[in-house]
């Protein structure tokens, strides 16, 4: 068995730490979401806990880890006699991104139970991690429905499998851990709120400590063992603590002056809902009971804040988590009253993640955008200043409401909102043999098929007998995700800030819809002499706003290398993931300069795209009073259709997307 890397050995991340070992003193806080760039020991924190759990006394031959001072009555494999009983450790179950419902919430044996009326039912990781720590690495990525299960059974502390009729139900406590990179796509809000603490990790920027994470780590890759042990003594003291924690939570008071502060911090941050109060409640008396304090302070109400509120303060995805540390100081101090029999603070013995009060922040990253501009002619007609050939980066207007996107026909890609898609979850639109194992059970298509050869089979009793050659999938029809590719013009032609910025308003509202919807997002500019893929697809449309809030104009219009770009990211795109169907969204005046015979190569370019069938819009972003109504034939040559920069603001950009798909179609 691996030795883990020690839960004490990890160098800094006092917020990860510490809003883990609250989790582990008090489940019922929620659980904890980690969100951070790669590199920054977030699995690595995550599985030393593990290791610091308290054991646990277990009924013998439970699988679903029955406590045998207080069984679960509905138990599938109870009742449980009294006596029989082992002690472990607590158990750290990791849910894979790629694993099935059936995987996570447990299986019914739909034959037996249809044949025979057995309940036989093969517990899944649900079951594993009850009492113990239910680890999901990148959840972001997590399908959705997955997600819901899972956070729903934290909530309940239950587990419920329904099979057509058939019910089974089981215990399902557990510490909720999930980490995601934000650079790979966000979570919706709706999700973000059922975890009850969220962390934002960092790597130290000081020199120090990142010599001393280096150091520890290649001690640790060289002998886990004799690292292990050199941090035993500490990680027994911490072990110690929780278990302390845990003994003195019920005894915690939670006064009426730190409840009106908990109330009036979650009012002032208008956080929707009560589960903002209630997380906080627990997170401020766990906080107390890990300081060793009986009573609840406003230093605890001030952490518990900090790691409750961040992520439940978010509206779109392009707004950035966190919380304003100055007016909560103002709210708790205007609602600062104490109660009458509070005592005087206690700071509590000192420990690995700190006792409540102020964290200390990590150092902040330093810098800025030092790239330098590369003069270049502009195209309007009109003389360019010495250094004007890239103009800076014009500010987005405000974004609005799109009409639904569709790819015509149906797909198969990954689940999401938008086109139609043969998936496992919607509306069942047939019924078809099973390939692998049976999900999805179609119970009069099976009826159906068993019905003819009861006879032959010798039925004698009143229950059905099916064999598994009658067993018949349900196929389904529900909405995909799709890669949403924007191909930009750049160039000096595109330079007027008032056009760029209408431009950009919109980009940002087809990007929240594609949010919303669940899609990939990429991002293609050209100007100069060359393009660029600014943004490979991605799930984070808060990668592509920034990036789009920081494009600069200028120069000449390479839109056949735009046009080459944009296709060589659609081929690549298609071997990593073959279902998923694209549409692109190129926006541009039409022209094409630079090179010889620009307009009939960039003609050529975009024939390409329509001998793919790839579903496409162009933007026509061509003024003034003489239009040349190049953007026009270029639709025509993706096989897609033109919408003038005007009409952008009429939401009309996405019926008529819809309109040149349906006649793909």
């Amino acid at each position: 068995m691996t030795t883990p890397f020690p839960f004490t050995a990890v160098v800094g991340q006092d917020d990860l730490r510490l809003a883990l070992l609250l989790n582990a003193v008090s489940p019922a806080v929620g659980g904890v979401l980690v969100r951070g760039e790669k590199g920054t020991a977030k699995s690595t924190a995550v599985r030393a806990l593990s290791a610091l759990m308290p054991t646990l006394d277990v009924v013998s031959g439970c699988r679903f880890s029955c406590d045998p001072g207080s069984p679960d009555p509905g138990c599938p494999d109870g009742p449980h006699e009294p006596g029989a009983f082992e002690t472990r450790a607590a158990r750290m179950v990791e849910l894979p991104v790629g694993a099935s419902e059936d995987r996570l919430v447990g299986a019914l044996d739909i034959e037996r139970a249809l044949s025979e009326g057995v309940k036989a039912f093969e517990p899944g990781l649900l079951a594993d991690a009850h009492r113990g720590i239910l680890y999901v690495d990148e959840v972001n990525l997590l399908h959705d429905h997955l997600v819901d299960l899972l956070l729903d059974a934290a909530a309940m502390g239950a587990s419920y499998v329904e099979r057509e009729g058939v019910s089974v139900r089981h215990a399902a406590r557990f510490l909720l851990v999930g980490t995601m990179n934000p650079e790979e796509g966000e979570l919706r809000p709706q999700l973000l709120d059922r975890f009850g603490l969220t962390v934002e990790v960092a790597a130290s920027r000081e020199p120090d400590q990142r010599v001393e994470v280096v150091r520890r780590r290649l001690a640790y890759d060289d002998d886990p063992t004799a690292f292990a042990a050199r941090w035993a003594e500490e990680e027994a003291a911490v072990r110690a603590r929780i278990v302390a924690a845990r003994e003195l939570l019920p005894s915690v008071r939670l006064g009426d002056g730190a409840l009106r502060q908990i109330a009036a911090t979650c009012a002032a941050f208008e956080v929707d809902g009560m589960r903002a109060d209630i997380v906080m409640a627990r997170t401020a008396t766990a906080l107390a009971a890990w300081a060793g304090r009986t009573d609840v302070l406003a230093e605890d109400v001030r952490q518990a804040a900090l790691l409750a509120l961040p992520h439940r303060r978010r509206r779109n995805p392009f707004d950035a988590p966190g919380l304003d540390e100055d007016k909560l100081d103002e709210t708790l101090e205007e609602f600062g009253g104490s109660d009458d029999d509070d005592p005087d603070p206690d700071p509590g013995p000192d420990g690995p993640g700190g006792g409540g009060g102020q964290p200390e922040p990590d150092d902040a990253p330093q810098g800025g955008d030092d790239t330098a501009a590369r003069p270049e002619a502009g195209e309007d007609g009109q003389p360019q200043p010495s250094g004007a050939g890239e103009q800076s980066a014009a500010r987005a207007s405000e974004p609005f409401r799109t009409k639904v996107l569709s790819v015509p026909g149906i797909g198969e890609g990954a689940a999401g909102r938008r086109s139609r898609a043969r998936t496992e979850h919607g509306r069942t639109t047939g019924a078809r043999r099973p390939r692998g194992a049976l999900t999805k059970l179609h119970l009069a298509a099976t009826v159906q098929a068993a019905a003819p050869h009861q006879r032959a089979r010798g039925r004698s009793g009143p229950g059905l007998v099916v064999r598994r050659d009658d067993l018949r999938q349900a196929t389904r029809e529900g909405r995909e995700g799709n890669l949403v590719l924007f191909v930009v013009d750049a160039s000096g032609s595109m330079a007027a800030r008032q056009r760029m910025s209408a431009v950009k308003g919109a980009m940002l509202s087809l990007l929240l819809d594609a949010y919303q919807r669940r899609d990939k997002v990429g991002l293609v500019t050209f100007r100069g002499t060359e393009a660029d893929v600014a943004l490979p697809p991605t799930s984070s449309v808060d990668a592509a706003a920034a990036r789009l809030e920081t494009l600069p104009t200028g120069g000449r219009t390479p839109l056949a290398a735009g046009l080459l770009r944009a296709h060589d990211v659609l081929r690549v795109e298609r071997l990593r993931d073959p279902a998923r169907r694209p549409l692109v969204v190129l926006v541009t005046d039409g022209r094409a300069t630079g090179g010889p015979e620009p307009v009939a190569l960039a003609g050529r370019a975009a024939r390409l795209f329509a001998a793919d069938g790839v579903a496409s819009v162009v933007v026509d972003c061509e003024s003034g009073p003489v239009r040349l109504g190049l953007a026009g034939q270029l639709a025509g040559e993706l096989g897609g259709t033109a919408v003038t920069l005007d009409e952008l603001r009429a939401d009309s950009i996405a019926g008529l997307v819809k309109d040149v798909q349906r006649r793909a179609a």
